[in-house]
């Protein structure tokens, strides 16, 4: 990969659990973190070093009320915000 990358999660709106895909173009400490619309960090879903590559998780919102969220992927040198929507 020549740079990092943040895909659009899968489905969007979700309930309650979705896919969220990322590119990482050299390894480095990775954040993974999922914000209400205030702010408030909600989860933390990867916290770690990773090595270059396609990588996807899931993330669960069940415990979550409906609304919008930001997902934010960030490592040493970027950072990527994108949005999804929980609807229950």
């Amino acid at each position: 990969p020549i740079e990092m990358e943040l895909e659009q999660n899968y489905p969007n709106p979700f309930n309650p659990v979705t896919k969220i895909k990322y590119t990482l173009n050299k390894s480095s400490f990775i954040k993974l973190n999922v914000y209400d619309l205030l702010g408030n960090k909600v989860s933390t879903i990867v916290d770690e070093i990773m090595n270059s590559g396609t990588y996807e998780t899931s993330f669960d919102g069940s415990d979550l009320p409906s609304g919008m969220y930001f997902y934010n992927l960030v490592s040493e040198n970027n950072s990527i915000v994108k949005k999804m929507m929980l609807i229950k």
